[in-house]
């Protein structure tokens, strides 16, 4: 995965004005931390920002006073609303480095007809080399029979990530859709209507 490359400002100003005031410039207020430095606190670029910050576990070159730092997106903040990015955490990494994230899992493939799969897990936590983030976790179901729960432990990882917590955590279940009985009697009753 190559790197998401933003140009930052340093922040001078601090509070809910400021920060509306950046947004209102179409930039994003953001924190760069990790190893051992003391937070810097940065402006965006809104647009490009909010565009990488779309693809899951996007590694950042983050351009400040001409050193280039390497970083991940910790935590996105947005307003529930208006769904902008209110204040992104940057986790500044190393090459060779490897940190733990979030990654969603993707299904592919149908399962056996007359089935349908529930994904019971929306993303496992792995471990992986900083420069080499997964964007997903693809868990084929292609023909599995009714009954089947695939589990964290038995799904093939992208190349070089660890799992990081329960291998026997139930990922995706494949079963046989149920009707109950209010389902069948509303059925019926429309039926009987439309005679």
């Amino acid at each position: 995965m190559s790197e998401v490359k933003l140009a930052a400002t340093t922040r001078t100003e601090f509070g809910k004005g400021a920060a509306r005031r950046l947004r209102r410039a179409h930039q994003i207020p953001a924190v760069l931390y990790g190893h051992g430095t003391e937070p810097v606190h940065v402006a965006l670029p809104g647009h490009e920002t909010m565009l990488a910050v779309k693809q899951a576990n996007a590694l950042f070159e983050i351009e400040l006073e001409g050193k280039a730092t390497l970083a991940i997106a910790k935590d996105v903040q947005r307003d529930p609303v208006k769904n902008v990015i209110e204040h992104v955490d940057l986790l500044i990494v190393r090459r060779g480095e490897k940190v733990t994230v979030e990654v969603p899992v993707t299904v592919v493939g149908e399962s056996a007809p007359g089935t349908i799969h529930i994904v019971e897990t929306q993303t496992l936590t792995l471990q992986a080399e900083a420069t080499h983030l997964p964007e997903h976790v693809e868990v084929s179901i292609e023909g599995l029979q009714a009954g089947t729960a695939l589990t964290a432990g038995e799904l093939a990882l992208p190349t070089g990530a660890l799992l990081e917590g329960d291998a026997e955590q139930v990922i995706v279940t494949v079963t046989v859709p149920t009707v109950s009985a209010e389902d069948r009697a509303a059925d019926q009753a429309a039926e009987a209507a439309a005679e």
